[in-house]
Order: C-alpha cells, then structure tokens, then sequence
C-alpha cells in the first residue's frame, strides 16, 4: 500500500484507498440531510443565475480588453455546455463511485495522488472564494438597477472600484450580501437545502417569465451582424462564460451529506446541467433579440433590455428577482470552497482545526473564513477580473476529474460503478482537450495570478500538508484526538 512508502518522491504520488473514503474514520463528520431533487436544485442554483443575468450581457457588450460577441454570445454558451459537458460525465462517474465531501480534490487524490489532489484542492479554495465574489458583484449591478427603478440613487463611491465606476471606491452591495450568504449557510446544511429548493424554484419561474414576455420584444435586426468580432470572440466569451456552466462541480462537493450518494449524485449532475443549458439557449436568444449588443448593459442585461422596449416597471422586478435569484449560485459555491476546506484539513494536507463541526455537523470556521475573503475580492475588484480568475481554476479542475476518471478506469476496471461514462476514452478525452483550449484564451495576467497562487500551494503543502497528510505514517496527525465539535 502506498502508506509504506519512504521516499519524499514515492511520497508526493500516494493515492487514497477507495475502501478508506468509503469509510472515513478520522476528524469531523457531516449531516446527510439532502436528497435527489435537492441536490438537482443545489446544481441548478450554481449554474443558473449571474450567466444569464450578468455573464450573457457582459461577453455579448464587449470591454476595453474584450471585444463584444454579440448575438454570438449563444455560440460562447454552447461551446461552454459542450466542454462542461464531457466534464460533467466524468464528475458523475467518479460521484458514483466516491460520494465524499471534496470533488475534484478527493477524485484527484484517489485516481492520480496526493500532490495532484493538493494542487486541485489549493486551486479550488481560490477559484470557488472568487466565484462568489464574481457573483457578488453581479448582484450589486442589479441593486443598483432595483433601487434606481424606486427612485433612489445609490452613491457611486459604494457602487464599485474606480475601475468600473466613476467615483467608486468599494462595492459595499457585494460585500455585504457576501456576508449575508455566510450567515446563510452557517445556519447549518439542512436549512441551507431547503432555502436552496424554494430560491431556485422561484430562479426558473422567473427565467420562464423573462423569456416567455421578452419574446413579444424580440427584434431579429438585432440577430445582424450575429458575430460582429469573428469567432475568436466567441472562444473569449466562452473562457469568459465558462464557470456559469459548472455549478454542479461544486454542488458534488456535498456528496457526503446526501442521504444516497452513489445513487443520487450522477442523476443530480446530469440534470442540473440539462436544464440549465436549455435555459440559458432560450434566455440568450431573448436577451440579444431585444437589445442591439451594443447597448446591453454589461451588469444588468436583462434590466436594461426591458428598460429599452418601455417597461420600466418590468425591469425594476427583474431586479428584484435577480438579487434573490443569484443567490443560489454563491451559496452553492460557498458551500463547495467549505467542504473542499473541509476535506483537505480532515486529510491532514491542512491544519486540523479547520475540520471542527459544530452540532449541526457545519464546519463553522472555514465556512466565516471563506465568506469573509470573498466578501473582501467583491469589495475591491472588478468583475472581469475575478470572472477570468475563476475560469482558469475550474478548466484545470475539469482537466484533471477528466484524465482521473481514465486513469482510475484502467486501475480499477471492476471497482463498483452506480454510472459508467459512455465512449470511454473519447469523452473525457474531448474534455481535457476543450478544458486546455479555453484556458488558453485566458489573458496572460491571469495565468500570472493562477501561477502565484499555486507557488504558494506548493509551499505550504512541502512544509506541513506533506509530514502531516494521514497518508504519512509518521504523520503527528494520527497521534491526535479528532476535532470536538464546536458550540452552536
């Protein structure tokens, strides 16, 4: 067994046993409490929401260093869907076969070792963090819509950064409802499931409603010019848009608090991705049939779409809404950065202290520290900024479950399966090759940023996650007691 191994080398590549995720004897454990369709709806809430009410404007709009898609902006999506697609296989067979707390850093630890789970969950904890920051700052462009749709002028020094507002200084909207969503999701899993299905129920019908009414304004004029930058606009707004198409990556983060894992996580991911993607075809269409692209607000897209055919009341509800709505996909990744948290400090690969639950089986202080940094990346920069930083993250993620799943596949041919990936290799294959396309149309500075943060990943992983990992057996982590819980 890979625990016996000595050298620093052998050591860097040792993989979890499946039988001893399967059975996990150390640290803090979780509640099951969530269901099928509450897990569909903890997917669909991370995929639905600041793509189609912030991203599709955004990317069809354009930018100073991104010139605008257009109508093409459903391109951008689809080839997005695709490549998360082929991801998405992968992450349902491994849900399957590992319903543990951790996703693409358990799946990476079992299939590929312990160096590579590090890095995946090290990127996870800035990629997820970042997310509900992006997010954040999505939900402050429709406060300000909303609040404006009521008469009331929000200062510009707490709209934004100078970057993205004249004037600006800090987004105190996106600080602050990072804050709330912690609070949220501190309450405890059970409270957070059912908070999740009742939003997202309200999400679609909202959605419906959007598209359903916008359909009347639909212009085909504004179909024409389709691609106005050509298609290496498109593959841009598609790295750009590409974390709105994956929130079930880090709804499989809470495999292990579902009531049947194995059975219930595959068709979860499956589905959530199913109906996101209809979803965001159908509100595309609407939103660039209304709008020249030239005009779509670049926050607010579905506000200013229907401020332009004179419904201005229409707009101020779609704000509203947007708010409530948007926050499912934080707290779907706030709960993902938490659990990924979780399971690498339970692994030993992080300070114990990080593993305690409280009574309600919540991990209270990684679930404060993680909204606390998100609260201060929404505070300070810009959405682009945070929405490209996201990417690169979650595309090597993708890159990594996709040749995890052929590598445990030849490893393990006859390990248990509750969903075997069809056309094995090709699929994940595709997914790997598409994942490592779209990181490459990322800017250069964030590639910088992804490269620092992995430095110092690497540096914190030789000096403690290496010696304390309960793989290591000399590990001063087996000597001590598990974390007690915390008080409620």
């Amino acid at each position: 067994m890979t625990t016996a191994e000595s050298s620093s080398s052998a050591s860097l590549f040792r993989r979890k046993p499946i039988d001893e995720v399967e059975d996990e004897k150390t640290g803090s454990k979780l509640f099951k409490s969530l269901g099928l369709w509450q897990l569909t709806a903890i997917g669909v809430g991370g995929i639905i929401g600041i793509g189609i009410f912030t991203l599709a404007g955004l990317v069809a709009n354009g930018g100073p260093d991104a010139p605008g898609v257009g109508p093409g902006v459903l391109i951008s999506f689809l080839i997005a869907g695709l490549a998360s697609a082929a991801a998405a296989l992968s992450y349902a067979e491994f849900a399957g076969m590992v319903p543990r707390a951790g996703s693409a850093y358990t799946y990476g630890y079992v299939a590929l070792g312990e160096i590579i789970g590090w890095f995946i969950g090290w990127d996870l904890l800035l990629e997820y963090t970042a997310i509900v920051a992006v997010v954040a700052i999505g939900i402050s462009g429709y406060f300000t819509e909303f609040m404006s749709g009521i008469g009331i002028d929000v200062p510009a020094w707490m709209q934004g950064t100078g970057d993205t507002v004249e004037g600006g200084v800090i987004n105190l909207p996106a600080l602050v409802v990072c804050l709330f969503i912690t609070w949220i999701l501190s309450r405890g899993t059970k409270t957070f499931g059912r908070f999740e299905l009742v939003a997202v129920g309200l999400k679609v019908v909202l959605i419906l409603f959007i598209v359903g009414l916008g359909f009347f304004f639909v212009n085909t004029s504004n179909y024409t010019p389709f691609l106005p930058n050509g298609f290496g606009a498109v593959f841009t707004g598609a790295a750009t848009v590409f974390f709105a198409v994956f929130g079930y990556d880090a709804m499989s983060t809470a495999a292990e608090e579902a009531t049947d894992g194995k059975k219930h996580m595959p068709k979860a991911i499956l589905l959530s991705l199913a109906v996101a993607m209809v979803l965001y075809i159908l509100a595309t269409l609407v939103l660039t049939g209304m709008q020249n692209y030239r005009d779509i607000s670049p926050t607010a897209g579905f506000a200013s779409a229907f401020q332009s055919v004179g419904l201005p009341i229409i707009a101020t509800i779609i704000s509203a809404f947007a708010v409530l709505s948007i926050l499912t996909v934080m707290l779907t990744f706030l709960l993902g950065v938490t659990r990924v948290w979780f399971s690498m400090s339970r692994d030993g690969l992080l300070p114990g202290w990080f593993s305690g639950t409280d009574r309600h089986g919540t991990p209270q202080r990684v679930t404060w520290i993680a909204g606390g940094a998100s609260a201060l990346l929404a505070g300070v920069f810009p959405i682009r900024a945070v929405a490209d930083l996201t990417n690169i993250g979650i595309l090597a993620a993708f890159v990594v479950v996709s040749v995890a799943v052929i590598v445990l596949r030849r490893r393990q041919p006859d390990a248990p399966r509750e969903f075997r990936l069809p056309l094995m290799p090709w699929i994940p294959a595709f997914g790997v090759l598409s994942s490592g396309f779209l990181m490459l149309q990322l800017h250069w500075e964030t590639w910088l940023r992804f490269v620092i943060w992995l430095i110092i990943g690497i540096v914190i992983y030789w000096f403690y996650g290496r010696r304390h990992s309960l793989l290591n057996p000399n590990s001063p982590r087996l000597a001590e007691p598990p974390p007690a819980p915390e008080a409620a």
